[in-house]
């Protein structure tokens, strides 16, 4: 990388590379992955948006307080549906960090896009440990383990719980419904989140 500029643009390309994901997972025939997926993609668009570098645009000032309505409203919902799923409280902390960050900016705009040192420092050291114990945690999620009948070597892997029809076990579904790709989506916003967050 050669500068802030550089970060700014692989930051944005990620945010919408996750953000294009996530949309296509919203063609799911499973209803609560769409519901997910619905909330991430805007996560994702948002978070890229809010990234790209101030060099190349300076959003007008009415920008930050309608991120911060928007993702206000997305917290309501992923709290009102926290109720039946807690995996619904990191949407919520996420939509409460993208809020943060866009009252942050609308509160110091010449650092705004640029992401200058305008947040609190209690909160900003708040929400980095827990994205830093998201990603942790879901990069341990990702990391294949493979359960071997008798220890012995040449013995083929068993196949995961709930493995149907398909290949080795696996049940035949789109790639789409795939939840490595699923984890790997979120585990990507988290970074990201990261990222955003560090120089407030």
């Amino acid at each position: 990388m050669h500068g802030p500029a550089s970060s700014g643009w692989l930051l944005v390309a990620l945010c919408a590379a996750t953000g294009v994901y996530c949309l296509l997972r919203m063609r799911s025939g499973v209803e609560e992955q769409r519901s997910a997926a619905g909330g991430e993609a805007l996560m994702g668009f948002g978070m890229a948006a809010m990234a790209v570098p101030a060099a190349v645009f300076t959003p007008p000032a009415w920008v930050w307080p309608a991120y911060a309505v928007v993702f206000g409203a997305a917290g309501l919902r992923a709290l009102w549906a926290a109720r039946s799923g807690r995996h619904h409280l990191h949407h919520l902390v996420g939509a409460a960090a993208m809020v943060y960050m866009a009252v942050a900016m609308t509160g110091s705009p010449a650092h705004a896009h640029a992401h200058g040192t305008s947040g609190t420092p209690v909160l900003t050291g708040a929400l980095l440990l827990y994205f830093t114990g998201y990603v942790l945690l879901a990069g341990v999620r990702l990391i294949p383990v493979v359960a071997v009948a008798g220890g012995g070597a040449g013995v083929p892997p068993v196949p995961a719980p709930g493995g149907g029809p398909g290949v080795g076990g696996r049940a035949a579904t789109g790639w789409g419904d795939r939840p490595e790709l699923a984890r790997a989506c979120r585990l990507s916003m988290a970074i990201g989140m990261l990222a955003m967050l560090l120089p407030l």
